[in-house]
């Protein structure tokens, strides 16, 4: 097969147009997250909840997240491990879950050996979901006879990780929210598919995240929920003035482009891989909200900012709802902006403050 020699606008055009963030809008929701297979659940609220700003960036101000929360209500969305994704692709989910750990590597082992270890854990709480229903976590009674070991927060947190190991064996699902997550009997929770078998579910799983992504490496370091990499589908491509090959959709490949400005929630996919972005977009960014102020470049939760194929800047915002008006601290320019960039950006930014039903400061 030929490899495709893409300069890095081509690789840029192909990423944004994949990304449903070209002129174009999509028509809704359920668009927007099949189109980018996951919305990634984070509830930091320094703007808004990232799969809402996600939303927003594709859809603009006429974007609820009240569409969102009914959408997981009806269950035509699910949230499998943080990840919100259509319903009907759980099925290319359920071979994985039932061969839970499988030939993973040693770590995933060693959770399946705790997890059996604390079997009677494990019953009780089917018992109380079969009886009650949706329970939160803090209702159940950690009968965990070996204590959960780690060098993080995690470490003793024995319900909690007792529930996020049922879900990878699939038999418990996130079946609404209290202000936290409420988990129920998964067969209760999701559709009533047959399993995609698991070889198959790979390879269709890295065609969707290709699709969502457009040009992707074949090979990444390990993402344990959601990969980077989309092995060996697609058609090889190589792009100027970046090492190394790549995979990208053939069906992106001549199509025409047109852009927009828009912002960007950190956890966007367009720039969550912060290696890929680095070599398309030759942008210099990182989430600074776990940095102290006195080091933070741009400011505790900017949203990068997309012009066309380019990144050019970061909006430093906050959200005080208390107050009800939207801060906008700074606007980093990259590179000093045009009339005509300064202009889209302050639109993009009445446009949010308008979505967040604030006031700009």
């Amino acid at each position: 097969m030929a490899v495709h020699e893409l300069s890095r606008t081509d690789a840029r055009r192909i990423a944004v147009r994949a990304q449903l963030l070209g002129k174009s809008r999509p028509a809704d929701l359920h668009d927007v997250v099949r189109g980018l297979t996951l919305l990634q659940v984070d509830n930091t609220a320094a703007v808004a909840p990232s799969a809402d700003l996600v939303a927003w960036s594709r859809l603009g101000s006429g974007y609820s997240p009240s569409e969102l929360a009914g959408a997981l209500a009806s269950r035509s969305l699910v949230d499998l491990r943080l990840m919100i994704r259509p319903a009907e692709d759980i099925a290319l989910y359920r071979a994985e879950m039932a061969a839970w750990p499988g030939d993973g590597p040693g770590w995933r082992q060693q959770q399946h050996k705790w997890l059996r270890a604390n079997e009677i854990c494990r019953q009780n709480i089917l018992s109380r979901l079969d009886v009650e229903g949706p329970l939160p976590a803090r209702a159940f009674e950690d009968t965990c006879v070996v204590p959960w070991k780690s060098s993080g927060w995690t470490n003793n947190r024995n319900v909690t990780q007792m529930l996020e190991f049922m879900v990878l064996a699939g038999d418990v699902a996130v079946s609404g929210s209290d202000g936290g997550r409420l988990w129920d009997l998964a067969e209760r929770v999701y559709p009533d598919q047959p399993a995609v078998p698991l070889a198959e579910s790979l390879r269709l799983r890295a065609e969707k995240r290709l699709r969502s992504l457009g040009i992707a490496r074949a090979k990444g370091p390990e993402c344990p929920v959601e990969p980077n990499d989309v092995g060996e589908v697609g058609e090889p491509a190589v792009i100027e003035g970046v090492r190394g090959q790549w995979r990208v959709d053939p069906a992106q490949l001549g199509q025409p482009f047109s852009g927009r400005t828009a912002l960007l929630s950190p956890l966007d996919r367009l720039v969550y891989d912060r290696k890929r972005m680095t070599e398309l977009f030759q942008f210099d960014y990182q989430l600074e909200m776990y940095k102290p102020a006195a080091k933070r470049r741009w400011g505790y939760y900017a949203l990068p900012i997309l012009w066309g194929d380019e990144l050019i800047g970061k909006v430093d915002a906050a959200a005080d709802r208390k107050a009800g008006v939207l801060r906008i601290n700074a606007v980093h320019e990259d590179e000093p902006f045009t009339k005509a960039m300064t202009a889209a950006v302050q639109r993009e930014i009445k446009d949010l403050a308008k979505w967040l039903q604030l006031e700009l400061a």
